[in-house]
């Protein structure tokens, strides 16, 4: 043996084909070329599956929205018609709408407190 020889001790397996530096890295190439065609095809799909997905439960919300609103106000009709005897219509109909406005003060609070974490998190800032 001299020392120019590369043998590690193992044997190539019958039948394969002795493969240059440069044949190896062409075939290297070509399968990370496979790889990532495979990927990006994975992914169209994966972006199909959702929008198919994202379109029922966006419709699915609408829906849900729909029916919250109508309860709502038969809950609103509700109070009217019960406090009605207790404090009059219009009596009845100003607490009703007085409640409402406070909800919707509490809740507009909520999304502002909310908007500014958010732009205080994007400034780089520690989340509260």
């Amino acid at each position: 043996m001299t020392p120019n020889d590369t043998d590690t001790g193992a044997e190539p397996a019958a039948g394969t084909p002795d493969l240059t530096l440069i044949d190896m890295v062409r075939l290297l190439v070509g399968n990370g070329r496979l790889l990532a065609e495979a990927e990006v095809e994975l992914r169209k799909a994966q972006a199909a599956f959702v929008a198919r997905r994202a379109k029922r439960i966006a419709l699915q919300v609408v829906l849900a929205l729909f029916f919250l609103f109508f309860a709502l106000m038969a809950l609103v009709v509700g109070l009217i018609v019960a406090l009605a005897p207790l404090i009059g219509g219009w009596g009845a109909m100003i607490l009703v709408v007085l409640a409402l406005i406070a909800l919707t003060g509490l809740c507009a609070m909520g999304a502002v407190r909310g908007a500014k974490a958010i732009a205080q998190g994007l400034k780089g800032g520690s989340e509260p």
